[in-house]
């Protein structure tokens, strides 16, 4: 029989929605293909070509740049400079660069330095200061000692059954009487960098150690081959920054700091002080105003009862929170509050001699010869600007800079270079070549070629499929 008006209806609704859904993969495959071609198709110039067209000539301009990656490479000049180069070292592997020879970071990240020799550092730091007090001189070979502050906390722990001691012991602690007061001051450092022994912060606190205050900043016999006359300019500015900017930090509240130095009286909000007679006061019994203090590094007030510190050579108008006793520089905590302070800023040792002085960023010594290089923006003594694999000078060799390290070519091809994908052998900075993403090849006739037809793709379109690139869909499908 024929059909019914409902089937027709029905029959006419399911053929408007399979025309609707062809339709729409008609239309979602135009997109793809149309996708397809934007996208899986590139043109060899298009991506990464080295050496750079705007290079200019070594020979002609006296500087080469290579854009290789993460590295450039340059030929060497020399011309003076300044500029920090923070890299600290100890003698067991290269002395001279002062870094390890297996992973080449440095002391601070070795935990290296033993108590004692530590010890030794800071002693000879505050030898000849008012800070004297702070250490003592082995009768045995006469070396000043620091005396270190070392602080033993005992707090009751509830058991079950009966009552244990939970002992804590931080490696320093300010030198101060009232232990409440030093403890609390510990406890409004961040966690991580409390000195609690075989805690993180006693590690952040011995790498501090090594980098704020490098034993080669102040003693002369901890350097390589200074001259009788840069013996005698270090001892001069070790002997001017021990009387002009050293210091250590005192802990106190802020309520004390009102009566802090002889007869003094403070303006609130001012950076002045006035000295008055004693018994000059016209009211005797009435209370003295408290000055209201705020941080002078996080501009906060400071809290009555909180510790505070005060630097003297900052003036006693000025108190940091425990946190906010900071290296302007570096920004990290002032190991064992030790300071330097200058033209109204607190530095660690490091930064405050690299704000006198250039820095070697081979060796990391300061540099008290007239003459020096700089290149990367760092200055070298002329003889430490060498490759940082094999030790060879670079004066006047080209050099790539790998991880802000300069390392001669041998070296770099030897140890840093890129892979060719064609060939597999290594890629010479100074060769043209072609990168896309992570893979490089020599932008040759030989290497950059179809990885199924072998067809040559410089200057023409392909397709990049992780390690191979093809000229054409019809490759691809081939080798799939």
């Amino acid at each position: 029989g024929s059909p019914t008006t409902p089937a027709i209806s029905v029959w006419q609704a399911l053929n408007k929605y399979l025309l609707a859904v062809i339709t729409s993969l008609q239309g979602l495959f135009q997109q793809s293909h149309s996708l397809i071609k934007k996208t899986m198709y590139l043109t060899a110039v298009e991506v990464y070509w080295m050496p750079d067209p705007r290079l200019r000539s070594a020979e002609g301009q006296g500087s080469l740049r290579h854009q290789v990656r993460d590295t450039e490479m340059r030929s060497a000049g020399r011309r003076p400079g300044r500029g920090p180069a923070p890299h600290l070292a100890f003698a067991a592997l290269r002395p001279r660069r002062k870094i390890c020879r297996n992973c080449k970071c440095g002391q601070e990240e070795h935990d290296v330095l033993l108590s004692n020799e530590e010890d030794r550092k800071v002693g000879k730091l505050f030898e000849d200061t008012k800070y004297t007090t702070l250490i003592a001189k082995l009768k045995s070979d006469g070396i000043p000692m620091y005396k270190r502050n070392v602080m033993i906390l005992t707090n009751p722990v509830a058991a079950k059954k009966n009552v244990s001691i939970n002992t804590v012991t931080y490696e320093w602690a300010p030198p101060v009487q009232n232990q409440a007061l030093a403890r609390q001051y510990m406890q409004m450092l961040p966690k991580e960098k409390q000195p609690v022994a075989g805690s993180e912060g006693a590690q952040y606190r011995k790498k501090q150690l090594a980098k704020q205050l490098p034993a080669h900043d102040q003693d002369p016999s901890k350097c390589h081959e200074l001259s009788p006359k840069e013996v005698k300019e270090m001892e001069q500015f070790v002997k001017k920054y021990k009387s002009e900017a050293l210091g250590v930090g005192d802990v106190k509240l802020p309520r004390d700091m009102d009566a802090q130095g002889p007869n003094k009286t403070y303006i609130p909000g001012g950076d002045r002080s006035t000295t008055t007679a004693v018994g000059a006061m016209e009211d005797k019994s009435a209370e003295p105003k408290r000055t209201q203090y705020s941080c002078y590094c996080c501009k906060l007030s400071m809290k009555e009862g909180d510790p505070a510190i005060y630097a003297e050579r900052a003036g006693y108008d000025k108190l940091w929170h425990p946190a906010c006793f900071v290296c302007s520089t570096c920004h990290e905590l002032l190991v064992d509050m030790i300071y330097f302070w200058k033209n109204g800023k607190l530095y660690c040792g490091r930064h405050y001699c690299d704000s006198e002085k250039p820095r070697c960023a081979g060796c990391d010594e300061l540099i008290f010869s007239n003459e020096y290089t700089q290149a990367e923006n760092q200055n070298w003594h002329l003889k430490h600007f060498c490759c940082f694999d094999c030790d060879n000078i670079l004066a006047g060799e080209i050099y790539v800079m790998v991880n802000d390290k300069p390392v001669c070519k041998p070296c770099y091809v030897k140890n840093h270079a890129v892979v060719c994908q064609g060939c597999h052998n290594a890629i010479d900075p100074e060769v043209q070549r072609v990168t896309y993403n992570n893979f490089s090849w020599h932008a040759s006739t030989e290497c950059f070629l179809c990885s199924c037809c072998s067809k040559c793709l410089i200057g023409q379109k392909f397709m990049p499929v992780e390690g191979m690139v093809f000229c054409s869909v019809e490759c691809k499908k081939m080798m799939s």
